[in-house]
């Protein structure tokens, strides 16, 4: 896939394949399963993607709406998945207010999938199996760090850092560091899929998978297809 050209007026021409109904999976979790390998594999192969997994998280509060960019760290027919620090910001607002919406997006590939849906908390057996995962540093940075909570500077943060890297010594074991009691998973249940392909003149592609039964994401008989004007 080639990259858009500038014109003379210095916007950016969305060059890309878009989406067709003909080319598209026949349900949402194939669709969307597909463009998230594609992307991962043109970040191996081109290096343009640098990171596939990024997803942007929106949540709402009694403060308005409140976005962050996580990493997709579970996609399966349930919906994606993150980790996080249950008693954060964006924790406490998932808990109180469960609706949620998220976005991967990938510029150089002129693609985007939005999810609309409500957030629930994964269970702890799936939780554990992920963190043991981990690498050992990113584990002891879970214990570390009070995620969205004042910190008086660097130094106090690495300090906690050292603590608990003597306390949790790297063994080499799956089970050297503990998962922490505030740390946990949230996976987004979807019930509006909407994938985007960028073409040329901003005739953009927009096909909307909308949930109509109870099935998963990989059942095609819950979910309605339609498309929407650019």
């Amino acid at each position: 896939m080639t990259k858009g050209d500038h014109h003379e007026t210095g916007r950016l021409e969305y060059v890309g394949e878009g989406l067709s109904e003909g080319e598209l999976a026949p349900t949402p979790f194939q669709q969307v399963s597909r463009w998230v390998e594609e992307a991962r594999a043109r970040q191996r192969e081109v290096g343009d993607v640098p990171e596939p997994d990024a997803l942007s998280v929106a949540t709402v509060d009694d403060d308005g709406p409140d976005v962050r960019t996580v990493l997709m760290r579970f996609l399966d027919p349930r919906g994606p998945g993150f980790v996080t620090n249950l008693t954060s910001t964006k924790g406490r607002q998932i808990t109180a207010r469960p609706q949620l919406a998220a976005s991967l997006t990938w510029p150089t590939m002129f693609r985007a999938i939005r999810f609309r849906g409500t957030a629930e908390l994964l269970g702890r057996a799936e939780v554990e199996d992920y963190f043991s995962a981990r690498p050992w540093g990113a584990r002891i940075s879970a214990w570390a760090s009070h995620q969205s909570q004042p910190v008086a500077g660097r130094a106090q943060l690495e300090a906690a850092y050292r603590e608990y890297a003597v306390r949790f010594p790297d063994r080499g074991r799956p089970d050297d560091v503990p998962v922490p009691e505030q740390w946990g998973g949230v996976r987004l249940r979807p019930h509006r899929v909407e994938l985007w392909g960028g073409r040329i003149n901003r005739l953009h592609d927009r096909l909307v998978f909308t949930r109509t039964g109870d099935g998963d994401l990989d059942d095609a008989s819950s979910w309605s297809l339609s498309r929407l004007q650019p």
